[in-house]
């Protein structure tokens, strides 16, 4: 079993979570209410420019000009594809590029957005690898999870949705993001490969709190 194999089925518990929310549900089925989705999609905006970031500072510590490429082609789909489709998302809600950009962040994007890039600048590489992996690998395994159960063409918006995530070029971004993974923590010692266990437990965990954000239409309590 595989450094990654054994840390996914350690965190099923909350992966299984993540698969189960009422938010990720509702896009399956497509009932979510739009109002959830329009939030979701503005902060999921703003969640992506702080991403974008951090797989630059990704590429920048890269360890060989192989792998750079690789996050320099998952910036230019993170910027050039995933954005535009929030942007044309939020053009169909009456939502002008500059209302979007302008939103006011939930706390949980502060605090997830804030935890990614603390990493990236003061992690280790490993850290930052298995950090931003739960958001890369996650999408995808929600987007086959829904697509196993059929997608919502009755409802083209999350359709869409849908679509984007398990496109084949997003799978193979995924798959070698979680190769690198594995590859970059295999060969460490307990107390690093602890460090890379914390780093993606504590993402994971963000991202159920994301949805359950988005579903709430999270806000500051004062």
């Amino acid at each position: 079993m595989s450094f990654m194999d054994d840390l996914e089925n350690r965190a099923l518990p909350v992966r299984q979570a993540i698969l189960q929310h009422p938010f990720v549900a509702g896009i399956g089925d497509g009932t979510l209410d739009v109002d959830k989705f329009r939030f979701y999609v503005r902060q999921d905006y703003l969640y992506l420019i702080d991403y974008a970031r951090v797989i630059a500072l990704a590429a920048v510590r890269s360890p060989d000009l192989e792998t750079m490429g690789w996050f320099a082609r998952l910036l230019d789909g993170t910027l050039n594809v995933e954005m535009d489709l929030h942007r044309s998302y939020c053009s169909e809600f009456g939502i002008s590029n500059e209302e979007l950009e302008a939103t006011p962040m939930a706390p949980t994007t502060m605090a997830y957005t804030r935890f990614l890039l603390n990493v990236a600048h003061q992690g280790t590489y490993a850290e930052l690898v298995a950090a931003f992996l739960p958001c890369q690998w996650g999408y995808w395994e929600i987007g086959d999870h829904l697509q196993r159960q059929g997608i919502p063409t009755h409802a083209p918006l999350y359709a869409k949705w849908v679509e984007m995530y398990v496109d084949p070029e997003f799978k193979k971004l995924a798959d070698w993001v979680r190769s690198l993974a594995d590859r970059v923590a295999t060969p460490l010692g307990p107390e690093e490969a602890a460090k890379v266990e914390d780093a993606y437990l504590t993402s994971l965990r963000y991202e159920y709190m994301f949805w359950d954000m988005a579903y709430q239409e999270e806000g500051w309590p004062v």
